[in-house]
């Protein structure tokens, strides 16, 4: 009798599996016959928008890629880049969306272990996790569970794992009630003479299974994760996938060790889509063929099938091509290390994918259809139509010390104590600043030399104007990195977006990646690596739009840097860059009145690049050591940042010029705000004269209130406000 998985597939179930109708007609005209329910699995997968970027490829070709440091872009596990001294950086940012809501703490630990695995799969030793996570209204009843489960999940892989979680960001937001984002960024060190990529080129190689058994946990994981969501989400439980934190690690030494010889010709991490996207990857991108033993594979449990086989998402677990005659070695390191290493198939000239299973061939398909050759679209899209400027004078005043206190205790701005407490971020012994500055700071181990690291994104800009927002997340990534004194390097990115399918969505898409683009020219930021997360809603509500971007960036000597942590009593507060006023989108409308209209903030790209270049010069020659940039709250809630952090007052000058709502709340971009010594200001003005860029006193610090004019909040019950609000939340007082 035929095994289920081996009978003729049909249209019913290609679309079952995520397929069109049309791409079911392609998938007939590619292979010239009917598949079997193998076949159309893996080609299912492969077809799948979170494996081919099936919606976002024709405009993914827009961004920036290359530059002088750039060794690796785009199309590898991970981007690289040239660090000088014989190091590359490697990292990327991934999302696990749907898996986290589903069972958060599986799906964000997972999240962890599959970003690290794009990293040190190209031979980089992890150094630092970052995750950017959004959550639905506070209000909502899943929200708090989700929070705690996601926030356990990320910290308890990263922690076991043994790499520091340095960073990110948490917001909260009702149009993420039925589809929370979590993203989670790796970063790692590598030799620049020594890294590895996927290609498995030349026939007659092994290819070589190591770590984890295969179960049948997270079969179509990826198809899940590329199809919205309904009320039924929670019964999508199998899909996702559970994480080994120890057995990663030690999957980290055994591959670093391996490494180590001339022995791999090709490696790539077995994330979604499991076997078959690693192994129709490695062939495909070395120009061969490749042939698997099915009864090879280290299984977990009985019975297995070929189509399980292949599309189990299982954890921990690796694909090399090694040279041949080089098995016996990588079979000894892993052995050592506790793991499985396997011979399962080896590579051919073919140029085919082909399944033998009980000695029968069950699969055989051309890896062009797969691969290259899968469908790409030019979906229609409708342009969104900006909405119009808000003038401060639209605005209502509210009075100083309410609306501090209620933007600064809000969801978004409240303290995230709760959650980076719960991360190790100092395991490793090289963390330097972590979660409380605008950028984690991490050494360079044995050197004076240490990367910044940052994500960014602001989806309300997004959502009001997709074109400025994608600037303004590239911008503010690049103004974080600047702010602690690095030079910005390179970005990875994370496009988590709805249905591209509806016009004004993929009108999103468009506009974002072409804002971000521009930002990446203009700022030479160029992009390595990326994700792209659709179909982010639920029931027909797509999520705002979150173009989340990670950023990295090098200090050549790590004592030459700002925080914003190191204001004194006396010191003088110099606002950096030109204040209009800029209400429209911001959390002052947010917070203060229930209000999400008007355009964001515009994105002067060349203004900004000035400015950060003015503010970074600064730090590096050591004339200021307490900087901050300004954003979400704008002046009034930078300085009180800088005033918590450094334990010590803060009195704002009033301005003449604007109202006070807008002076203090508005949210214009290219800004910093920088607390010096009185005799170390005019070094600072004098800067900012000789490059065009304004410059003027704000404030004082001192005291233990934040004083505006006549009006002031006491700095401890600011405190108790900003730092109160989460863990009331998530001991179910709020």
């Amino acid at each position: 009798m035929t095994h289920p998985h081996l009978r003729p597939a049909t249209e019913a179930l290609a679309v079952e599996f995520g397929l069109s109708k049309d791409e079911w007609g392609l998938v007939l005209q590619k292979l010239g016959r009917t598949p079997n329910v193998t076949e159309l699995g893996i080609f299912s997968v492969m077809w799948s928008e979170h494996c081919s970027y099936k919606s976002s490829r024709a405009h993914l070709a827009k961004f920036p890629t290359s530059g002088p440091r750039v060794i690796y872009g785009p199309g590898e596990n991970a981007g690289a880049v040239d660090i000088g001294e014989g190091l590359a950086c490697i990292f990327k940012m991934e999302s696990h969306n749907h898996p986290s809501f589903i069972e958060p703490y599986q799906g964000a630990a997972t999240g962890v272990g599959g970003i690290l695995r794009d990293v040190f799969t190209m031979g980089a030793r992890p150094v630092a996790l970052m995750n950017a996570l959004r959550f639905g209204d506070p209000e909502h009843p899943k929200t708090r569970r989700l929070v705690d489960g996601v926030v356990r999940g990320i910290g308890g892989y990263g922690n076991c794992v043994g790499v520091p979680t340095v960073g990110g960001e948490t917001n909260f937001h009702r149009g993420y009630n039925g589809n929370i984002l979590v993203n989670a960024m790796a970063v790692g060190i590598a030799r620049a003479d020594r890294i590895f990529t996927s290609a498995a080129k030349g026939a007659g190689n092994p290819v070589v299974y190591v770590g984890a058994k295969t179960g049948r946990d997270g079969i179509h994981g990826a198809t899940m994760a590329s199809a919205e969501f309904t009320e039924e989400a929670e019964s999508q439980r199998p899909t996702v996938q559970v994480g080994d934190p120890f057995l990663e690690k030690l999957l980290i030494e055994a591959c670093l060790e391996l490494m180590e010889s001339d022995a791999i010709v090709g490696i790539q991490d077995m994330g979604a889509a499991g076997l078959t996207s690693s192994s129709v990857e490695m062939a495909s991108k070395g120009g061969a063929g490749i042939v698997l033993d099915i009864d090879a594979i280290p299984a977990r449990e009985e019975n297995m099938s070929p189509y399980e086989f292949m599309l189990s998402e299982s954890q921990e677990r690796m694909l090399m091509v090694l040279k041949p005659g080089r098995e016996a070695e990588a079979e000894k390191i892993f052995t050592k290390w506790g793991l499985d290493a396997a011979v399962i198939g080896h590579t051919t000239d073919t140029g085919r994918l082909q399944l033998v299973w009980k000695g029968e061939t069950v699969c055989d398909l051309p890896l062009g259809p797969l691969a290259d050759e899968a469908p790409k679209y030019e979906r229609p899209y409708r342009k969104p139509e900006p909405p119009a400027a808000l003038e401060p004078t639209a605005v209502p005043p509210m009075p100083f010390p309410l609306a501090l206190t209620k933007i600064m205790s809000c969801p978004d701005m409240a303290s995230k104590r709760w959650i980076w407490e719960q991360y190790d971020r100092h395991v490793m012994g090289d963390t330097v600043q972590d979660s409380s500055s605008d950028a984690a700071i991490v050494r360079l181990h044995g050197s004076t030399r240490a990367l910044a690291i940052s994500c960014d994104v602001t989806p309300r800009y997004v959502q009001a104007d997709p074109y400025e927002g994608g600037k303004q997340a590239v911008a503010e990534n690049w103004r974080n990195l600047t702010a602690v004194g690095a030079t910005p390097i390179a970005i990875t990115d994370n496009l988590n977006f709805g249905n591209p399918q509806r016009p004004e969505i993929m009108g999103q898409i468009v506009a974002a990646i072409e804002g971000m683009a521009e930002a990446c020219r203009t700022l030479d930021f160029p992009v390595v690596s990326g994700n792209v997360s659709l179909y982010n809603e639920t029931n027909g509500q797509a999520i705002p739009p979150t173009p989340a971007v990670g950023g990295v960036g090098l200090l050549e000597d790590v004592q030459r840097r700002a925080d914003l942590a190191g204001m004194k009593e006396g010191d003088v507060l110099i606002l950096v860059g030109r204040t209009h006023g800029a209400l429209g989108s911001s959390l002052y409308l947010r917070e203060c009145f229930g209000r999400e209209d008007g355009a964001p903030p515009p994105v002067d790209l060349a203004l900004e690049k000035r400015t950060g270049d003015v503010v970074r010069g600064l730090i590096e020659r050591g004339a200021v050591h307490t900087v901050h940039d300004l954003s979400d709250g704008g002046l009034a809630c930078a300085a009180a940042d800088m005033a918590l952090a450094s334990g010590v007052g803060v009195y704002l000058e009033p301005h003449a010029a604007l109202p006070a709502h807008a002076w203090l709340f508005g949210e214009d971009q290219a800004r910093y705000l920088i607390a010096v010594a009185p005799h170390e200001a005019d070094e600072v003005y004098e800067a900012a004269e000789r490059a065009g860029v304004d410059a003027e006193p704000v404030g004082v610090a001192g005291g233990c209130e934040i004083a505006y004019g006549d009006e002031a909040v006491d700095l401890a019950d600011l405190r108790a406000a900003n730092e109160g609000w989460l863990p009331a939340y998530m001991g179910g007082g709020v």
